[in-house]
């Protein structure tokens, strides 16, 4: 019995692909805009801002947090543009930055969320 060997040429696949893959400084970034995901608490802050705008205060008692604590955590997400904020008297005044920020939320909870059926975790309604 003969045995061939089938020589797979990927050349043309790994072309296309060097020419559209991004380049290493933006998927720097991009990694490093996830992991500021990593953090519990910042995915709390960003789900209540989700929800409404809110001052440091609001915040904090939320999450049963101290204010100083949530202040370094919206200074974080501030830094990375995902959330902006607004001076009302001397209130200041907390939201997401943009759809973006959203529509990253948004899919994230839903893969969990298809996962988790999947998996047989959460009941379908």
């Amino acid at each position: 019995m003969e045995v061939q060997l089938m020589v797979h040429n990927h050349e043309k696949l790994l072309e296309k692909v060097r020419h559209d893959l991004p380049t290493d400084e933006l998927l720097s970034d991009l990694a490093d805009l996830f992991k500021l995901f990593g953090d519990s608490t910042r995915v709390k802050i960003l789900f209540a801002l989700l929800e409404s705008e809110m001052c440091v205060c609001a915040i904090a008692e939320l999450l049963n947090m101290t204010q100083s604590a949530i202040s370094h955590q919206l200074k974080t997400l501030r830094s990375a543009n995902l959330v902006g904020n607004r001076r009302e008297g001397k209130t200041v005044i907390y939201f997401l930055a943009d759809e973006h920020v959203h529509t990253i939320l948004g899919e994230g909870f839903k893969h969990l969320i298809e996962e988790r059926k999947e998996q047989n975790y959460i009941e379908e309604d």
